[in-house]
């Protein structure tokens, strides 16, 4: 099972070695952000820094920074083990396509344990506290500045919440937070994203949008905030198929909306149409600095926590980081739901180093002539692969996730005249190599074998690869130990 609260998960980390306490006094401006960014890339522990300079709270970081540790925080031994569980919804067969998708996670509804529950306040331990008015200090809460050439300090993990002004639903989701002052921050909504979509409809109403913003929720609703889910698809009804139940929630205090009731910190506050403030710059997952831009700013009118909260945080920058095991779970969490819409799709990798927006390795089980440029075309058509920059097939027999043997057979199977799909659409707004926001160049590289009805007509077809004769390889395995190496 899942940890309930982030709390349990840190003890039992602790428990195994796999947690360390920071005693010492350290400085939330730079400082931090240099020791966890040295931990992470080293494979080290989670850390509990219990004496943040400014702040009484202390700073849960790198908590998710090793694959084993966020498979442990999910109640999994592996991967896959989600994989195969989405994959049973699958069955029996679904309609292709985004209505499979949503019909495979409408199965989920009928599953007794897993729509979120509701709780009374007096049962839920984020509202132990509450503060509003003049209470309200974002002072004391311990925000980062990361890099030296950040625009400020900034709250990395909180899990925003927001609905639909018109039909009510729900969306969860994570973006970065800047603090502009003791009642204010930065909501960093990208264009792609659905709270964005939430704030411009109700703008266009003229209404005001109610947000709630949760740190140290449950780690499955915290993993949940990242999965690139459809719009109207319930991150707390995926998060409690996650953990094999429901998720309690507990009503905010001055907004209409619910948030996770074993959260250690919760903002509540009313975004105004048109308040904007200059964001950024800020050192992001992409390695490079994001310029400034102007994005909403949220007045924070109540503050909920428990009696002695902590607050859990990241560090993003060159990877890897803690980003990477979140990734590498969405990406196995969701190739059941890819074949959906993409059947031809034997299995796909994404590069930590490409931010996993900037490059998908995929391998087909090809079929017919220019069988890779289709499903290029249909990767660049799938929700937010939309934005991938880089689209590299393979045959089936390739492990996409071995980059010797992908390189391999990109570069050797490539005649790059006829072999390369160049095209353009959107990207991330983060992606600073496209010469305007929001759109650019994309590329698909066929390396696969390639078939006569493709144009390869040279004497003998496509060659063979160089393999060991299989009696030989038998024999020497039988005889390794005689030969003393």
């Amino acid at each position: 099972m899942a940890y309930d609260d982030l709390r349990s998960l840190l003890r039992a980390l602790e428990r195994e070695g796999d947690l360390k306490r920071i005693k010492a006094e350290v400085d939330p401006y730079l400082e931090v952000g240099e020791i966890v960014d040295r931990v992470q890339k080293s494979g080290g522990p989670a850390l509990l820094f219990e004496n943040v300079k400014g702040s009484s709270m202390p700073l849960a970081m790198n908590v998710f920074g090793t694959d084993r540790r966020l498979l442990k925080a999910l109640g999994l031994k592996s991967y896959d083990e989600i994989s195969d569980k989405v994959a049973g919804l699958l069955k029996p067969e679904l309609p292709k396509g985004f209505i499979g998708v949503r019909e495979a996670f409408g199965k989920l509804g009928a599953m007794a344990h897993v729509p979120p529950k509701k709780v009374k306040s007096e049962n839920a331990p984020v509202q132990e506290v509450v503060l509003t008015g003049d209470d309200v200090d974002l002072d004391k809460l311990p925000a980062l500045f990361t890099w030296p050439k950040d625009g400020g300090s900034f709250f990395n993990l909180g899990l925003t919440h927001t609905k639909h002004p018109e039909n009510g639903i729900r969306n969860l989701g994570l973006y970065r937070l800047q603090r502009h002052d003791k009642r204010t921050i930065g909501m960093h909504w990208q264009i792609h994203k659905d709270s964005r979509n939430h704030y411009q409809v109700a703008a266009r109403r003229g209404e005001k949008l109610p947000i709630a913003i949760a740190f140290g929720a449950p780690p499955a609703v915290t993993y949940a905030s990242t999965a690139p889910l459809p719009e109207d698809i319930d991150e707390y009804l995926f998060a409690g198929f996650l953990q094999g139940k429901r998720v309690e929630m507990v009503d905010c205090k001055t907004v209409p909306l619910q948030v996770p009731a074993d959260a250690e910190v919760v903002l509540e506050g009313w975004l105004e149409p048109g308040e904007m403030l200059p964001e950024g710059p800020f050192g992001d997952h992409t390695g490079f600095y994001t310029p400034q831009e102007p994005f909403p700013a949220l007045k924070i009118d109540c503050v909920t926590m428990r009696k002695r909260p902590l607050l859990q945080s990241i560090v993003v920058g060159r990877p890897p980081t803690e980003d990477g095991p979140l990734g590498r779970a969405t990406e196995r969490f969701f190739l059941p739901l890819l074949k959906i819409i993409v059947p031809d799709i034997v299995d796909y990798h994404l590069p930590e180093s490409g931010g996993f927006h900037n490059c998908i390795i995929v391998s087909i089980d090809k079929k017919y002539p220019k069988h890779a440029q289709k499903v290029m075309n249909a990767i660049w058509g799938a929700h937010m692969l939309s934005l991938e920059k880089l689209i590299v097939v393979v045959d089936a027999d390739c492990d996409v996730h071995d980059y010797h043997e992908v390189s391999w057979r990109a570069l050797g199977n490539v005649d790059y005249a006829r072999d390369v799909l160049i095209t353009e659409g959107p990207v991330d707004h983060l992606d600073h190599a496209s010469y305007q926001q929001f759109w650019g160049g994309k590329m698909g590289i066929d390396a696969t074998r390639k078939l006569p009805e493709e144009g390869y007509t040279r004497d003998g077809g496509w060659p063979d690869m160089v393999e060991s004769d299989p009696a030989t390889a038998a024999l020497v395995d039988r005889r390794w130990k005689e030969y003393g190496l």
